[in-house]
């Protein structure tokens, strides 16, 4: 199964595999040529299995050319695959039949590994909850567990640039199927300049454009329903289950498992928590990779900030490419090549100020002290220039701070762990810009005398009061460098109606205090000498999250806002507050 030189690769097209209830999905099969047998390395993709997505993760002939057998699968309804996709409903299944289909292939071994990013990332979950007896490993990259975290909401709120732009664009597919064998080309060109023209307006007016709920069937008949679908079943359990991996935890426990993601990556939250889960359980290797990535981009210069090329996928610490790493991976438990891989400390992360790579048993780290940090003014903390103070110092009688926020006018996204429309860039941003507005509070500590590393989950406590029935809190941990460049490290939200959960719905009682707990997920960033720590707090980021509309209307069914007077305690008994995972020093 090893050709030092590298085997020669033939690609067969469209093969086709059957699954249980007939449907018949095609993939591309790359094949070393050479005495085998070869194990198999599986992706399903919903992206399109013959455009440049589907060779992005892995390079399927170069890998082919290290003696794997590589399949490259159109998902159930997309491209040249049968049937009508529904997102997530039958990735289970046809994920086992597509496992040992392909363990059944001329010339393969029987053993199975699957990689992938993102939707792809999921299939392999998908799969592996079936326990299909041929899959050894997998490689989830950029990959959710919870549906609720991250891709259809966010502490509540919807995820509407992701959600939108994800619906339009994967309806351009949809369109052309419907429209196959067509013999009047006007009519194929036509869905695909409405469907264009719908992604274009998106930055402009299409996400702004109420109710949330609708919005793909009154655009286009076309287009996907799929957000809709996030929104009508956020509780409901049957759903849930099919488009997370967090409830079959037990069932993926016994199978080894690469996690990778980034700080600025819009499923962070994911990759940290499967790994985390399955780790615990110890039944199987689980190894994690955090790089300061977005989720489309792993270059050394993410955002507006450049990390070094040591922070890059193409040569992680200068020591292997992130593809040289996928096949160390699948070489260990689909070759049983004693790499040593698996003897390795299982978490690698990369700590951004200091800009470097670090090697560590454990996540989150034991040795980091969870430390509160207050928030304080005399009533004045509107915009980087008022009174806001960030510090370690319990507040005693202090005024709170006020603010209104006005859905007309919402906090526009400025980079983050963004998804969006690419008009919004994702990653580090200065932030400065809307650190002028009045309705942003903004606490900055002193400057740092020595360096602080800030390394694990960030989560911030609000005792805030509003005149609404409803809104929305939103709080950012931000670097601010010596020349104010403000880098936004992550951020959270809360839904005041979904405060106890979104199965546990229920407005507010206008003008009284609630403690609200916003988790801002998790960073890995030294402040540096001079550096200041900042926490932004306001009730908007759009539209990365949909705008609260500060009414009692049903969920993503308004089509007015009105203002709402926020106001934010930080006193003895209402002690505001973000705590740090703080590393001490060694």
């Amino acid at each position: 199964m090893s050709n030092p030189a590298g085997y020669s690769v033939q690609v067969d097209f469209d093969v086709p595999a059957t699954m249980r209830d007939g449907t018949v999905l095609r993939a591309n099969v790359f094949r070393p040529i050479g005495d085998g047998p070869f194990p198999v390395l599986l992706t399903r993709l919903p992206y399109g299995k013959d455009f440049p997505l589907g060779n992005a993760v892995l390079n399927a002939y170069q890998a082919a050319r290290r003696g794997y057998i590589v399949v490259v699968q159109d998902t159930r309804g997309r491209f040249t695959s049968e049937g009508e996709w529904h997102p997530f409903i039958h990735e289970r299944a046809d994920g086992y039949d597509s496992v040992e289909w392909a363990a059944q292939l001329p010339g393969a071994t029987g053993d199975v590994g699957m990689y992938g990013a993102s939707y792809f990332g999921f299939t392999q979950w998908a799969a592996a909850r079936e326990q299909p007896p041929h899959l050894r490993a997998l490689l989830p990259f950029v990959t959710w567990a919870d549906a609720q975290d991250g891709m259809y909401m966010r502490g509540g709120a919807v995820e509407l640039g992701l959600t939108r732009h994800w619906s339009v664009i994967n309806s351009m597919d949809t369109a052309l199927r419907r429209l196959r064998g067509n013999p009047d080309p006007r009519q194929v060109g036509a869905a695909l300049m409405r469907l264009a023209a719908d992604l274009d307006a998106l930055p402009a007016t299409g996400y702004a454009e109420l109710p949330v709920k609708g919005y793909s069937l009154r655009r286009n008949d076309d287009a996907l329903n799929d957000l809709d679908m996030g929104i009508d079943r956020r509780a409901d359990a049957e759903y849930l289950d099919l488009a997370s991996v967090s409830p079959g935890y037990d069932a993926l426990a016994g199978i080894p498992a690469l996690h990778g993601g980034g700080w600025y990556d819009i499923f962070l939250a994911g990759t940290l928590k499967n790994f985390t889960e399955l780790k615990k359980r110890g039944r199987s290797v689980q190894k994690l990779i955090i790089g300061p990535w977005t989720h489309n981009s792993q270059d050394e210069r993410v955002g507006a900030l450049h990390f070094g090329f040591a922070s890059s996928a193409a040569l992680i610490n200068l020591q292997i490419d992130f593809q040289s790493l996928e096949l160390r991976w699948f070489d260990r438990f689909l070759k049983n090549i004693p790499n040593g891989i698996d003897q390795e400390p299982p978490v690698q992360i990369f700590v951004m100020g200091i800009n470097r790579w670090r090697s560590e048993q454990e996540w989150p780290l034991s040795r980091a002290v969870p430390t509160p940090w207050y928030l304080h003014s005399n009533g004045n903390a509107n915009t980087s220039e008022g009174d806001g103070v960030l510090s370690p110092a319990k507040p005693e009688n202090e005024p709170a701070d006020r603010y209104v926020y006005d859905p007309e006018n919402p906090v526009p996204t400025v980079g983050g762990a963004l998804l969006l429309h690419p008009v919004f860039q994702s990653g580090p941003q200065d932030q400065r810009p809307i650190e002028q507005r009045q309705d942003m509070l903004v606490f900055t500590s002193a400057p740092l005398e020595q360096a602080l590393e800030v390394t694990g989950p960030i989560t911030v406590t609000l005792f805030a009061a509003t005149d609404a029935p409803d809104t929305d809190f939103v709080a950012r941990l931000v670097d601010v460098h010596p020349d104010g460049f403000a880098q936004n490290l992550t951020d959270g939200i809360i839904r005041a109606r979904m405060r106890d959960g979104i199965a546990h719905e229920s407005l507010i009682t206008p003008g009284q205090v609630y403690e609200y707990h916003i988790d801002l997920w998790a960073t890995s960033n030294v402040f540096l000498p001079g550096h200041r720590i900042r926490l932004d707090v306001t009730s908007s980021n759009f539209p990365r999250w949909d705008r609260n509309l500060n009414t009692a209307d049903p969920y993503a069914e308004g089509m007015r806002g009105v203002p709402a007077r926020q106001t934010i305690l930080h006193d003895s008994a209402h002690p505001s507050h973000v705590v740090l995972p703080i590393v001490p020093a060694e």
